[in-house]
């Protein structure tokens, strides 16, 4: 690709966020970070030295994105990273607990989704890359919330895929499975043994590997996909 994108990542400030972060940094992009955490943050320094701009926004409020997307002047790519869980059986779960996951998975990926292509038909080409997840297909007992919500990305991704086609702005969705990050490495060493037993490359993901996927979706490379949904899980079946 010969033109230096314009970039957000929203939730980019930790785990598969900050790898994509760093992955379109490196290939020269002007990458802009949406996240909640404050400025003050060791996290938010780290971004700010690694060359990104950091934007405070709650992708669950409507008005905070907005706010955010008017300190953006263009755009080419958007990866609406950001995401939540609250855990729990479906027979216990309070409406807050699934208001708090689809207002942020869903809700705001859709609403980033609106003001970015808005911005990107100014531009006449534009990419969109949602994250959903390997539970958004197969589902996943404990997290109806979360599941329901990546499932919901699924489809939010396949319809705007439609819609904006015409206008040359091509939206995909990744899934990802179990990858290495501060939530995994939380597991307990049986639970991951018996994840890891099911996954035929016998190891979890890297976030640089969701962010190597990211990068040829959006390289020029990829120009004739649009509203997929591409699995990246060692093989978990």
């Amino acid at each position: 690709m010969n033109r230096v994108l314009n970039s957000l990542v929203t939730g980019g400030v930790q785990g598969i966020g900050l790898a994509i972060v760093e992955k379109l940094l490196g290939r020269g992009d002007n990458v802009f970070v949406f996240d909640i955490v404050g400025e003050d943050s060791e996290q938010v320094s780290n971004i700010k030295k690694l060359g990104a701009k950091y934007i405070t926004v709650d992708i669950s409020s409507f008005d905070s994105i907005k706010k955010g997307f008017l300190q953006i002047p263009n755009l080419d790519l958007l990866v609406n990273n950001a995401g939540v869980t609250k855990d729990g059986l479906a027979i216990r779960m309070s409406e807050q607990d699934w208001d708090f996951v689809f207002n942020v998975n869903l809700k705001g990926t859709f609403f980033c989704c609106q003001q970015a292509i808005k911005k990107m038909m100014v531009r006449k080409k534009g990419y969109i890359v949602n994250l959903s997840s390997i539970v958004g297909i197969t589902g996943n007992p404990g997290q109806v919330n979360y599941a329901a919500s990546k499932a919901g990305v699924i489809s939010l991704t396949k319809t705007l895929a439609q819609e904006y086609g015409v206008r040359n702005i091509l939206v995909n969705a990744i899934a990802p499975g179990f990858i290495q990050t501060s939530m995994t490495n939380k597991l307990p060493e049986q639970i991951k043994g018996e994840i890891i037993s099911r996954i035929s490359l016998k190891r979890l993901g890297k976030p640089e590997e969701i962010a190597n996927l990211v990068c040829f979706l959006s390289s020029g490379m990829a120009d004739y996909i649009t509203g997929e949904v591409l699995n990246i899980n060692g093989g978990m079946f």
